[in-house]
């Protein structure tokens, strides 16, 4: 708490003096020396840029020149010696702030500079005013007391449309998206963009780094890092370093990279070449082969106890492969033996991990953790189509007599304790809002597969909402399918922490049950309490579907369950997994931005970033974290108790079309 007795000092202006009407003060703390070597050199800026920073004086007493400085006695011999060249007349205006008080004109004397600070926009300025009168950068940082990189830096921004300057002086812009503005070479452009922003209608700094982004290459490209400075420049590769040190260097020669990287990458890949087997070199992620069933979907489905133990022996040694090269330059030799320990381990988990099929073709392509990653296709096993891919297509065949065919025999309003968790849906179109609802049942998965408690509680009112109440029978009437199906999403691999985990556990389970040689259900009954319960659970879990193909397809009966059991188990997706690449892949920059925000991790340089080099970005700042989107966990809060409507006719008439209760407010109905 201030204390009221101080009170704030009074704002000052500056007032012009004729330059004959001053003089130094005599008890200036340096009256009397002689000029110092700077003060040509100071001359020269005062005279190119003016005076930025008014001097400080008091009124003259008897024999005393009108003014007597008492701050500012280098820039007073710096404007007398422009006046003895006759380069300035004597009465030059001289901007100064006159104190009368004896206190300040006391502090005066002992501060450096008790005046406001020139403003950056005054600064970058005057620094252009230097530059168009011939002064080198040397004599300008002299001047003004800079590093040269620093004059440098402001020099590059004192050719900036007038209004630039104007907003960055009033606050409308910082000083960051002026650096940004003044890369945009179209200064109508530039004036457009700081008209706007000093009309207060905000800086769209997105729409000058996507434009920036356009075409261009920079070091944090994912081949990069094979490659690395030296390679690229032996390939004849040419960078452009960023002047305010804000953006990844740029590469002017992607062909020189693509080059490099091509040669290295082919004589890495080496390792996976064999008889009747595909190896193509790619830089960037490849698209599915449509003709060939990719590997690393079954995740140990369908494996016997000792193809169990090869598959995670693969797994472990591609995982430890894989840490091993996180912290390595890879463009060094010295890494390439364990980037080839790395591919190999990763092909062999691949294919051990489903039954076994043949290798048609497999594709390298660019990683920025690995160096190098790779996806492997065979011919399509002899396993029959998923209940998930057939569900798919008997929708997508029979239309609308498909979904009548699912329809809940019963017209029973559905009743929800939990409110379902508003979707997001604006910006996201229905690409993203599948990808990020397959994740959240993935995450929600995991979840309840370790409670094994809320599992129950789950199958079990599901259970009574199908038999009893014959109550979302299809898929969209609820979170858990009482068909038993296992959740999937055509053409998207498990995700290893999550549903992939599960997947793992029953495998083994399986296996166990192949080893005992009896029925499944003599096997289960003869399991001890726990872990058929915990079995319970991983059945019940790898049962959710949430996944919501389109924006317009949001399920809300689902959703509101799903925040339920969420709340139940203490789903927190960040327990187990961060995004990672794939799923951050689908994201728009400006989604990825606002995550970096979400998580603490903002960083200046982000926005310079192309798409692949800013999705790696967040994955890594994500892990380092620990974090992942709240949507993903399913969290909605609970009500504290269910409010019963208050009479049938207030009930029927919140009912909508289809007699289900439709609140206005996204608010549950409690019977």
């Amino acid at each position: 708490m201030s204390d009221p007795a101080i009170a704030a000092p009074e704002a000052r202006l500056p007032v012009t003096f004729p330059l004959r009407d001053l003089a130094v003060a005599p008890e200036n703390l340096r009256f009397g020396e002689p000029p110092d070597e700077g003060i040509p050199q100071l001359a020269e800026a005062l005279l190119a840029a003016g005076l930025l920073q008014p001097l400080t004086v008091r009124p003259g007493r008897r024999r005393e020149k009108p003014a007597m400085v008492l701050d500012g006695r280098r820039r007073w011999l710096a404007l007398t010696s422009l006046r003895e060249a006759g380069r300035i007349a004597a009465d030059h205006p001289v901007s100064a702030f006159l104190e009368t008080d004896p206190a300040r004109q006391a502090a005066a004397l002992v501060l450096t500079n008790t005046g406001v600070p020139a403003h950056i926009a005054d600064v970058i300025a005057a620094i252009g005013r230097m530059l168009k009168a011939r002064l080198t950068v040397a004599a300008i940082a002299g001047a003004l007391g800079y590093a040269e990189l620093e004059v440098r830096r402001l020099a590059a921004l004192a050719d900036l449309h007038p209004k630039a300057l104007e907003a960055l002086k009033a606050g409308r812009l910082t000083l960051r998206q002026a650096r940004l503005l003044a890369r945009l070479p179209d200064r109508r452009e530039q004036g457009e963009l700081a008209g706007q922003a000093l009309a207060g209608h905000g800086f769209p700094e997105w729409r000058i780094t996507e434009r920036l982004d356009r075409e261009r290459l920079t070091a944090a490209d994912r081949r990069f890092r094979l490659v690395g400075p030296g390679g690229y420049a032996a390939a004849g590769g040419r960078t452009e370093s960023d002047l305010f040190g804000e953006r990844p260097d740029v590469l002017l020669d992607p062909e020189a990279l693509e080059a490099a990287w091509t040669a290295r990458a082919e004589a890495l890949a080496d390792v996976l070449a064999a008889p009747g087997r595909e190896v193509r070199i790619a830089s960037a992620i490849p698209d599915p082969d449509a003709a060939l069933e990719p590997f690393g979907h079954a995740w140990g489905d369908g494996l016997d106890a000792a193809a169990l133990d090869v598959w995670r022996a693969a797994e472990a040694a591609a995982d430890e492969a894989r840490a091993a090269l996180a912290d390595l330059d890879l463009s060094d030799g010295a890494s390439d033996p364990l980037i080839r320990t790395y591919l190999d381990a990763r092909l062999t988990a691949l294919v051990a991990g489903e039954p076994p099929r043949p290798v048609s073709l497999v594709q390298v392509f660019a990683s920025g953790r690995t160096g190098l990653e790779l996806s492997a296709y065979g011919p399509p096993g002899e396993a029959p189509e998923s209940a998930v891919e057939a569900g798919a297509a008997l929708d997508d065949e029979q239309g609308d007599a498909g979904a009548a065919a699912h329809r809940p025999a019963s017209s029973a309003p559905v009743r929800c304790v939990a409110p379902a968790p508003p979707p997001e849906l604006e910006g996201v179109n229905h690409a993203l809002h599948e990808v990020r609802t397959d994740t959240a049942t993935r995450a929600l998965i995991r979840a309840l597969a370790d409670d094994p408690g809320s599992a129950v509680v789950a199958l079990t009112a599901r259970l009574f909402s199908v038999m009893v109440l014959r109550q979302g029978l299809g898929r969209g009437g609820g979170a858990l399918t009482l068909q038993a199906e296992a959740y999937g999403r055509p053409g998207a691999s498990p995700i290893g922490p999550l549903d992939g985990e599960v997947r793992r556990r029953l495998a083994e389970r399986r296996a166990a049950w192949e080893a005992s040689g009896l029925s499944p259900i003599a096997w289960a009954a003869g399991l001890p309490h726990g872990e058929r319960m915990a079995m319970l659970a991983e059945l019940t879990a790898l049962g959710l579907d949430l996944r919501e193909a389109r924006t317009s397809q949001v399920r809300t009966a689902a959703r509101a369950e799903a925040a339920e059991i969420a709340a139940l188990c203490g789903a927190d997706v960040a327990l187990h997994w961060t995004p990672d690449e794939a799923f951050l892949a689908a994201h728009p920059k400006s989604r990825l931005l606002a995550m970096l925000d979400e998580m603490g991790a903002s960083d200046s340089r982000a926005g310079g970033c192309r798409k692949d080099e800013l999705v790696a970005l967040v994955a890594e700042r994500a892990a380092e974290r620990g974090w992942a989107p709240a949507y993903l966990s399913w969290a909605a809060a609970l009500p504290d108790a269910p409010e019963p409507a208050e009479s049938e006719a207030e009930a029927a008439d919140a009912a909508g079309a289809d007699g289900v209760p439709t609140p206005p407010d996204g608010a549950a109905i409690a019977a």
